[in-house]
Parts: C-alpha cells; structure tokens; sequence
C-alpha cells in the first residue's frame, strides 16, 4: 500500500472497553485530504485493532464521503447477491442495507456466502438517529474459540448452506442481487460463482450455495468465524414475521435460510447459542453525525442495534478478497 503517511502521524487511539477502537481527528474541513494523509496509519490500526471508529471528520454529503471511502480503500466493488436492497449513490458507494428499523440486524460477515468479498468496510453516519442504532462488532477469532466446540467442528467439517429465494415482494430482487433480470445472464453467474439455481414455475429463482464457516485470514493466517448462518437463519427472524412468511411463500419458499452443510435443519437452539456469542462478544459505540467507520471484514462481524428516528449511514465494501485465498473450497 502506498502512502507517505505513517502510523505515527495518528494521535493516540482511545481502546475504551465495550467500544471500539475510537479515534478523533481534525480534518480542518477537508476529510478527504485527511484521509489521504492519514490512510496507512489508519489501515495499520485496522489492521491491528480489527475496525476503527473515526470522530470528527464532518461527513454530511455523499460526495464527500465517496472521495474520502476511495482514498482510504485500494478499489470499491459493487454489491452482488445483496440480501436486502440498498440505494446506489455512486459506484460502490450505497445506502446500508434495508432493514426494519424496530428489528436487530445479527451479528455476521458481508458477502460471506459469496466467491469474493469486501476485505475492508467502511461507513460513513451522515445523519445518527435519536437513539439506537449502532454498528456492532465482533471479533471473529474470538466468537469461533467461545462456541461450544462439537458446534465449530461440526460448521468447520461441513460447512454452511444457504438457500434463497428471489422474488419481487420481500428481499432483494433478481435484478438487485445479480445486476441483470435477463435469465441467461444470472445462469452464467451462479455457474461461475458455484450456485446451483432452479427458475420456478411461477418465475421466481431458487439458488442453493455451500460456502465454509471458517476461514484463514488472508494476511495473519488467524482461524476466524466468517458466515452469517445464524444472521440469514428462520430462527433469527421475529416469530410473527417467520410464521408470516412461512404461511405465504411455505418452508422451502424462504427469501434465505441456511441449514447445515450436509443439508441438515439448523435448530432454534443453535441459533440461539451462535447469537448469544456473537452479543457477549460485541463492542458498540453510537453513531454520532459524521463519523466513520473502518472494518476488516474477515477479522470482525457487524451487526445493527434497532433504533428510532431517521437514520443515514452509507456504505462501502472495498478490497476484494477471493474465498480461494483464505484457505479454504470454493464449494
């Protein structure tokens, strides 16, 4: 990576408990300018910290925060086989995922059920909401040596399975999640990406995909919990809002569920022991207006605490991370 700045060139980094690592800064209203003096000393907190939260930077427009997302990352990539839509502001620069404010986004990894995915998240908070809200984190290492141990091994033996079903009503959409409606463009993309898929009667797509649980940090080799078995799980999901989906779309109709890599029902209780880690392992700190965030994806899961009010935090996943080179089967 190149740049002329270097780590000490940071003030100190506050490592408060409970909270990530948080760091203020005085951009003199120029972030992106302080960004590109600030980028290795930064990525090498990331590096050794698993995320970062920077205080102070004023982001408020989605310009500035694209140019301060592109001077920080070594390229953006665009967001394939989203789970829920996202507003598009630039090229890959988008809105958070759509999710009900009132429920709890799980803990869980961007893109871990994809071939290649985000290295490094970054988030900007252009308008924080009254309450609630925050971007919870957790390391992955820790979360895999925290769970019971038949668990992991049996996920590390398997693997993971997600199943999705692509409609127009609920969940992305074909066209949102592969960037093209048009049939013979989609089959070619699960071939590539190691999707099985089926085109329903009624029209809508049906894709099935083995991913593994564990992986290997592509730079520190550090064995880490990556997937979002128990985030995109039936169980993870209010009761009311599963029994509604399931009256409407049937069991094997689900927008996504995951089972175990054998194909066997992931359990309401194992689901709950996944989350139960995950949240006694989660470090938060409120959004405030302008702020920013840095994750190494692969190293710590995210999440979002429910909130009130409006809400505005845009996103990016930068530096693609190729599956192959964590170690691991592509299927």
């Amino acid at each position: 990576m190149s740049s002329s700045s270097s780590p000490t060139l940071l003030p100190d980094v506050d490592p408060a408990p409970g909270r990530p690592p948080l760091l203020h800064a005085d951009a003199g209203g120029d972030p992106a300018g302080w960004a590109a003096g600030h980028r290795a000393a930064l990525r090498a907190v990331v590096a050794g910290h698993g995320a970062v939260l920077v205080r102070g930077l004023g982001l408020s427009d989605p310009a500035s925060t694209e140019a301060v997302f592109r001077r920080l990352a070594d390229r953006l990539m665009p967001d394939r086989e989203p789970f829920a839509p996202r507003r598009r502001y630039a090229d890959g620069v988008y809105s958070s995922s759509k999710w009900p404010s009132n429920q709890q986004m799980c803990a869980h990894h961007e893109l871990s059920y994809a071939l290649e995915f985000p290295g490094l998240l970054l988030f900007a908070c252009l308008e924080a909401p009254a309450s609630g809200g925050a971007t919870g984190l957790a390391d992955a290492s820790a979360v895999l040596d925290a769970l019971p141990a038949a668990l992991a091994g049996r996920f590390e033996r398997e693997g993971w399975l997600l199943t999705r079903t692509y409609n127009d009503e609920i969940g992305a959409s074909v066209a949102e999640a592969f960037g093209t409606d048009d049939r013979a463009a989609v089959e070619r993309y699960c071939r590539t990406h190691a999707i099985d898929f089926a085109w329903q009667p009624d029209g809508s797509l049906r894709t099935r995909q083995r991913r593994d649980a564990v992986v290997r940090h592509p730079a520190t080799g550090r064995r880490c919990w990556f997937n979002q078995i128990a985030f995109l799980n039936e169980w993870t999901m209010e009761p009311e809002v599963r029994e509604y989906l399931v009256d409407v779309f049937g069991p094997d109709g689900l927008p996504f569920n995951t089972r175990f890599g054998n194909g066997d029902p992931i359990g309401e209780d194992v689901v709950r022991v996944i989350n139960e880690v995950y949240e006694a392992h989660t470090v938060r700190e409120p959004w405030r207006s302008g702020d920013l965030l840095l994750v190494d994806n692969v190293r710590t899961a995210h999440g979002r605490e429910p909130f009130d009010g409006p809400r505005e935090v845009l996103a990016a996943l930068g530096d693609p991370v190729r599956l192959s080179e964590c170690g691991v089967r592509a299927a």
